[in-house]
């Protein structure tokens, strides 16, 4: 006599509980993916940046790109202290750091460990810095204090040359667009009319606020990319006026910019489809106009 099994025996059951369980796991897996697992999975990215008016010189300059660090909250310093050993150990000719190096009300504490760890930073041609909106809602104060004891190049606000066999390029550094603007007529003032132009400023709206001087590149940071973008839907909250402003090369109306998605978090601690990077910008000649409408 031929026995058959049934559907709702213990087997099909255990077989039942067994898939249920698994599709348990992977919807957790999924549900805290964002919030403890992409975040933390910091990546170099290379890009190759094009500017005009850029003399031979500087054809292939090396430059690191930080920003966003913020640490405090489900932002632990040993991520940063991995963050900041790993540029140090990365070939480059300067490194940039464009603000937001704590978040938001930070204590004291804070800013002191975060500004002593990038003291550390190290790059042949100089480490340059501007603040941003968290370093002005923490403390402007004790921000400027820490940026000057660093041993940093302290660019806010101003302009300075990096010199390389004999030929000259301009740094500059724009205030925080929320909290410390200053006008890129003002901060470059002092520039020379045919020298090539770089800006760090933290928010990449500065790219379209009112000035008529030349900028050949600003570089930012401020949006994290996003921080989740969802295929087919894209990002769905971004902290700048301009839209267009998300991450990477970006031709803008007055000048071209490069937004990196940074390291840290501010309105949610998650990370989706947006890892956090390093950005190793290749600057190279280019013979096209500094922008053209977005």
């Amino acid at each position: 006599m031929r026995i058959w099994r049934n559907k709702n025996s213990p087997m099909n059951r255990r077989q039942f509980l067994k898939r249920a369980l698994w599709g348990g796991a992977a919807t957790a897996l999924v549900g805290t993916y964002p919030f403890f697992i992409e975040r933390y999975i910091v990546g170099v990215n290379k890009y190759t940046i094009p500017v005009p008016n850029l003399p031979h010189e500087f054809d292939g300059l090396r430059v690191i790109h930080l920003t966003d660090l913020h640490y405090g909250p489900l932002m632990p310093l040993a991520i940063l202290v991995e963050v900041i050993q790993k540029t140090n150990e990365l070939e480059k000719d300067i490194v940039v750091c464009t603000g937001d190096y704590v978040r938001g009300a930070a204590a004291a504490r804070n800013i002191e460990a975060i500004w002593s760890l990038m003291a550390s930073l190290r790059a042949p041609g100089g480490v340059y810095t501007v603040l941003g909106n968290h370093d002005h809602w923490a403390s402007t104060e004790q921000s400027l204090h820490w940026l000057n004891k660093s041993g940093h190049i302290n660019l806010r606000h101003k302009a300075l040359p990096l010199s390389r066999n004999g030929t000259t390029l301009w740094l500059g550094g724009a205030g925080d667009l929320w909290e410390d603007h200053m006008s890129l007529d003002q901060v470059l003032k002092d520039v020379p009319d045919d020298a090539c132009r770089i800006v760090l400023a933290h928010n990449p709206d500065t790219a379209d606020t009112d000035y008529t001087t030349r900028v050949d590149l600003m570089i930012s940071g401020h949006t994290h990319g996003g921080q989740v973008k969802i295929p087919f839907i894209g990002t769905p909250f971004l902290p700048v006026k301009n839209k267009a402003y998300l991450s990477g090369f970006i031709r803008s109306r007055k000048t071209n910019v490069f937004i990196s998605r940074g390291i840290g978090w501010a309105a949610l601690p998650v990370r989706f489809n947006c890892f956090p990077e390093i950005a190793l910008l290749n600057i190279v000649r280019s013979e096209e106009q500094a922008g053209s409408p977005i």
